[in-house]
């Protein structure tokens, strides 16, 4: 997540969150434009119904303009440049001026040019000829504003040149069509809007130039509506990347869309980065909650869920409110969220999973895994088994001590396997002795004669290991086992630093007593009292009398397992 915060504030998501609004776009799809806007068309057939190499003399757009006026537009704006003198002489640009006065409402486009060095930066108008623009109702900037990426999402209203205002050449229009009765929404705020694009090209009525200079179009047909002149033409240049045309649109048709969006009000407002960055954090947060909260599975479902509704109501937002939320960052943080969650869990619990090895058998961990149970403390009946190796001492005496260490991994594998198989848990080795608990974690029928039987196949184990330590140390390998059943406080037990799964209590104390008795006794299996009355039926099993135990006042009954 906070990898996901500082990614957006660096900036990186900005090209994909660009790709998601224009992804918004075509979901809308095309709208059909409200203002009265009109595009003539400087196209290829007019230039072979008119026979003319561009650029065009200007006396013909000064006959076009005379025609055009006869229909009464609101406002005219001539997409096209003439900021230099016309290579047929000063009559020509003439023949413009006297038409541009002659209408009245003719707006003008100026280029805005801004080059870079090294060491400065020199940016320059391109106005129309003084002759020209004297006449015009005014001359704008016809730039557009470009993103990160290359495509045309915005326009300026006014730009600074020189400590001076220009206006745009879609104010302007909106200026004079305001004047002549066009209705508009309140002009927004800023300097430069995003414009709401209606379409892609062709969005707008569009009227080849020629039709009208040949009288095909009657000027009527622009009677109180604002007329667009300029080239569609690609082999013009006049073509830039937008969200409906990533292949180009033509520079008239987009300012059609801005003079749109300025009427009608519907200038894109993006949320505040801040707001983003605070809805990225609390999706984050909210995405680590679910996951912690409640399954992978059914968290990944209610992530997505989240992601969705973040993506609706983006898209709604910007449908019905022309408000742009940023679709890219939150469902980046639910996903981060998410899956750092997921992955972070899955490893603590293959962390704990191989602590808990030593253990539970796999049956009984698999339990653990799946309940998601925490190994608290809790009192419950249990049975303990003890089991030693007799003799150990003097048999570590003749051996190395990594002999001794592999004799004591095969032994202890051993006895853990047989634990295991019969639902037990370890949960000591200390030396040569091993402890071993029945009926915990989770509750185990008949879990004494469970630890009987381990104890009995134990026993027929060391006989085959036997044979191996005589051979490598020369001395049997003989074995002592004590069995008690009673309550004991069962968990993780320990200190701060460290803690285990283990068991305390008189019940455990008992058990060990009874596996060091074995060997006065000289019998392999001792089991207490109250072992004895839940399994007396399906062992043979012989009393061995009573001893008193520190802390109890009676003694204690104690009984050999035989087979």
């Amino acid at each position: 997540m906070a990898l996901v915060a500082a990614t957006f504030l660096w900036g990186r998501l900005e090209k994909l969150e660009l790709v998601a609004l224009d992804e918004q776009f075509e979901l809308r799809g095309t709208r059909a434009p409200q203002t009265p806007v009109v595009i003539v068309s400087i196209e290829e057939d007019s230039f072979d119904e008119l026979n003319l190499q561009w650029p065009w003399p200007r006396a013909v757009h000064g006959r076009f303009l005379d025609v055009l006026r006869a229909g009464q537009p609101a406002a005219i704006g001539l997409d096209i440049l003439f900021s230099a003198p016309s290579a047929r002489g000063p009559a020509d640009d003439e023949a413009l001026a006297s038409a541009i006065g002659r209408a009245g409402n003719v707006v003008l486009a100026a280029a805005h040019t801004e080059v870079t060095q090294a060491s400065f930066v020199k940016e320059t108008i391109h106005p129309p000829l003084p002759l020209i623009r004297e006449r015009a109702a005014g001359f704008g900037g016809v730039n557009f504003t470009r993103d990160s990426d290359g495509v045309v999402r915005g326009g300026p209203l006014a730009l600074r040149h020189q400590d001076s205002e220009i206006l745009s050449f879609g104010r302007h229009l909106h200026r004079i069509a305001t004047a002549a009765g066009v209705p508009s929404a309140p002009l927004p705020t800023t300097t430069e809007v995003r414009i709401n694009y209606r379409g892609g090209p062709k969005t707008f009525p569009t009227i080849p130039y020629y039709k009208i200079l040949n009288g095909e179009v009657r000027p009527e047909a622009f009677r109180g509506k604002i007329v667009l002149v300029g080239a569609t033409s690609p082999t013009l240049h006049d073509v830039y990347p937008t969200p409906f045309a990533r292949h180009g649109m033509a520079g008239v048709e987009i300012h059609a869309n801005l003079i749109e969006t300025l009427f009608r009000g519907l200038a894109l407002t993006r949320v505040p980065r801040l707001a983003t960055l605070a809805g990225l954090v609390v999706a984050g947060v909210f995405a680590v909650w679910l996951a912690n909260r409640w399954g992978p599975l059914l968290a990944l479902g209610l992530v997505a869920a989240a992601a969705l509704a973040h993506a609706a109501a983006g898209l709604a937002a910007f449908v019905w409110g022309n408000v742009w939320i940023d679709q890219v960052a939150v469902p980046l943080a639910l996903a981060s969220g998410y899956a750092g969650t997921v992955v972070e869990s899955y490893m603590r619990a293959q962390r704990e999973k191989r602590r808990l090895t030593r253990f539970f058998s796999p049956a009984v961990l698999r339990s653990i895994v799946r309940r998601g149970t925490e190994l608290g403390q809790e009192q419950r009946t249990i049975t303990v088994l003890f089991t030693d190796i007799r003799g150990f001492t003097p048999i570590a005496e003749r051996l190395s001590p990594q002999e001794i260490a592999d004799l004591l991994r095969d032994y202890m594998t051993s006895m853990t396997e047989i634990v295991f198989k019969y639902g037990g848990t370890v949960t000591q080795f200390v030396g040569d002795e091993i402890m071993a608990l029945y009926n915990a974690p989770f509750d185990q029928a008949d879990h004494a004669a469970q630890a009987v039987r381990t104890a009995l196949e134990c026993q027929e184990r060391v006989k085959e290991l036997s044979k191996i330590w005589e051979a490598r140390c020369g001395a049997p390998l003989r074995t002592g086992v004590g069995i008690n059943t009673g309550p004991a406080v069962v968990g993780v037990i320990g200190s701060r630093q460290r803690v285990e799964y283990g068991a305390i209590g008189d019940t455990i104390n008992l058990g060990s007593r009874l596996e060091g008795l074995s060997k006065e006794f000289a019998t392999p299996i001792i089991i207490g009292e109250t072992t004895f009355e839940l399994v007396k039926d399906r062992f043979r099993l012989r009393a061995l009398g009573e001893i008193a135990v520190k802390g109890k006042s009676l003694p204690v009954r104690m009984y050999a397992v035989e087979g």
